[in-house]
């Protein structure tokens, strides 16, 4: 399969057409290369007849001064021409690679639970370097030096035909050559970069779980695992190198025929006194000067191989649509938020493969029905006031995480309705639903940053004053303090040199920043030191004041900050009312778990 031309122009129109003025500066300074390369062969013919047949010696010297200039003069303008064409490199595929950035993120999350991190980085940043060249230099050096071959062969012609014609045979049988073994090696190059991706995926899967991996001596594993990648990636990364190599040993065994038809032509013509000595030192010189473009044109198919291969996976993911929709309207109201869900069903694999509600609300039934299913919510319907907390109760898998993840609207529900501050979440632009919806989550994102920006994440428009409000606002101001460098203090990537509390707290004044109108907490109460377990407590209380708020708790101290409790179990509600007639209810779930503890709720 061949990519279209189109999509070609399509990638040299968006990212190469605003660096007009560097592409014409480009052009200028490749003619100017093609036009000395074409003169100097001339030049050593002007010195080697006027030297052999007696001439002045003041010709010889113009000559030899002349030629060292212009060689001179072409490697400046080679040199010229490089820096030129990296600057265009560059700066189009640092602009490619941010479109790919921008549209992975706008992807949902089916899209990033399907790719690894390494995956990703493969293909935005892999994928993107392999048309470097392509960018640069492709179009503007096949023009140019189809352009040198052109006006070799005039040349070449204007001296004999009996010259021009052989050369020209030779020149026309080479390239056609080298394109036929071209097309053999793209199929290994486009597997090659599929492999790749994921073996760049498995790779930081085990770099990121290191401490797991040999705690619970699994090094066997991740080995093999490694030795079994390198084992599928190495015949296709062979099979590719080799049609790269293929195409150099043809170049080096057409060119010394391509030389033996010169000389063969050359010495023919001299002996029949129809050229000079000067001329067959021309025709050979020519016929080697067509190695420098054939051999350039060489170099540009072979990393057309890799370009073809990386366009057609960069366009697979450009045309990865999300599944998400953003064509809401509505904006969400300041303050308390209420929430509602109204018969809200759910299942991962079933909203995935459809989009349309009812198709998906039939695959999650089909689908249970067969085994192949398992619902993540069936049938959850609630309301939770403004300003009201609501204690999220339910033991691993039960939902709770789904539910918080609907709120946000990471997924959309399969059936039923979700709703934030009285419209539904598809109603609403998803920029302003993420902002007056804000989740913390238990396992926390840190950056490799300072805690300015791990708190503002990287939004320049908030100022430190704004950073010391919310950490105020939270009881934190004397915990930066504490710290060595204040805001400026370096965190490692993952939060190294803070304690899992310490990276909540951060976590806390994220979402304080931004003056959500509801907080999803997952509260990690379970991973807190002691050190910083009291200075949270009281962050999330302040947190939690004048907003609606969904905590999924862990613990009692959580579940009495309650205002109501919705138990979820196998997907369903279990229970659901206020927390303080439930806890009087010796009849009910929540008061069970009250005498019994909440570690019954994560076994």
């Amino acid at each position: 399969m061949r990519v279209p031309v189109r999509q070609y122009i399509q990638l040299l129109g968006t990212y190469v057409r605003p660096q007009w003025r560097f592409i014409a500066v480009l052009v200028v300074l490749i003619l100017g290369t093609i036009a000395l390369r074409l003169a100097n062969p001339q030049i050593l013919r002007s010195f080697l007849d006027t030297a052999t047949g007696g001439g002045p010696r003041s010709v010889l010297v113009f000559d030899a001064v002349l030629f060292f200039v212009i060689a001179v003069a072409s490697q400046g303008l080679a040199v010229a021409s490089t820096y030129v064409g990296e600057t265009v490199a560059w700066t189009a595929t640092n602009e490619l690679r941010l479109d790919l950035l921008r549209h992975a993120l706008d992807l949902d999350a089916t899209f990033h639970k399907e790719y690894a991190p390494g995956q990703l980085i493969e293909r935005i940043d892999g994928d993107v370097a392999t048309l470097s060249n392509f960018f640069s230099r492709f179009a503007i050096q096949i023009v140019g030096n189809g352009i040198l071959v052109a006006g070799i062969l005039i040349l070449l012609f204007r001296e004999d035909w009996r010259v021009g014609l052989p050369i020209f045979a030779f020149a026309v049988f080479t390239l056609f050559l080298l394109i036929w073994i071209r097309k053999l090696a793209i199929p290994y190059w486009t597997k090659y970069r599929k492999l790749s991706a994921e073996f760049f995926g498995f790779l930081g899967e085990q770099i990121s779980g290191t401490e797991d991996i040999r705690a619970n001596g699994a090094e066997p594993y991740a080995l093999r695992r490694f030795a079994e990648y390198s084992r599928r990636l190495f015949p296709y990364r062979l099979r590719s190198s080799l049609g790269g190599y293929g195409m150099w040993m043809a170049n080096v065994a057409l060119f010394s025929v391509g030389h033996a038809v010169a000389f063969a032509v050359g010495a023919s013509l001299w002996k029949a006194a129809a050229i000079s000595l000067g001329t067959v030192y021309l025709i050979f010189h020519y016929t080697e000067l067509l190695r420098g473009p054939i051999s350039e044109i060489r170099t540009q198919i072979t990393d057309l191989q890799r370009a073809e291969a990386g366009i057609r996976r960069i366009r697979t993911m450009i045309e990865t649509r999300s599944k998400l929709i953003d064509t809401g309207t509505e904006r969400l109201p300041e303050g308390p938020l209420t929430v509602a869900f109204d018969e809200v069903s759910f299942a991962y694999e079933a909203c995935n493969a459809s989009t349309d509600s009812r198709d998906a609300t039939e695959g999650v039934a089909e689908g249970a029905a067969a085994g192949r299913t398992i619902p993540a919510l069936t049938s959850i319907s609630f309301r939770l006031e403004a300003g009201s907390v609501l204690g999220l109760l339910g033991r691993t898998g039960s939902g709770k995480t789904t539910l918080a993840r609907l709120l946000v609207r990471l997924y959309d529900a399969c059936q039923g309705t979700v709703s934030v501050g009285g419209h539904g979440v598809r109603d609403v632009r998803l920029a302003d639903l993420r902002r007056s919806v804000r989740m913390v989550p238990q396992e926390v994102q840190l950056f490799r940053a300072s805690i300015r920006d791990n708190v503002r994440l990287f939004d320049a428009g908030v100022d430190d004053v704004r950073i010391h409000d919310a950490l105020s606002a939270l009881g934190l101001d004397d915990w930066i303090r504490s710290l060595p460098n204040g805001l400026d203090t370096m965190l490692e990537a993952g939060g190294g040199g803070l304690s899992a509390g310490q990276g909540q707290l951060l976590a806390l004044a994220r979402a304080f920043l931004v003056d959500p109108g509801l907080v999803v907490l997952d509260e990690a109460s379970s991973r807190l030191d002691p050190a910083t377990e009291g200075l949270l407590e009281r962050a999330i209380d302040r947190l939690l004041e004048r907003r609606t708020a969904i905590v999924i708790a862990h613990r009692l101290a959580t579940v009495e900050r309650a205002d109501e409790i919705l138990i979820l179990e196998d997907g369903g509600v279990l229970e659901h009312g206020d927390r303080a007639a439930l806890a009087a209810d010796s009849s009910s779930h929540l008061s069970h778990l009250l005498r019994t503890g909440l570690q019954e709720v994560l076994a």
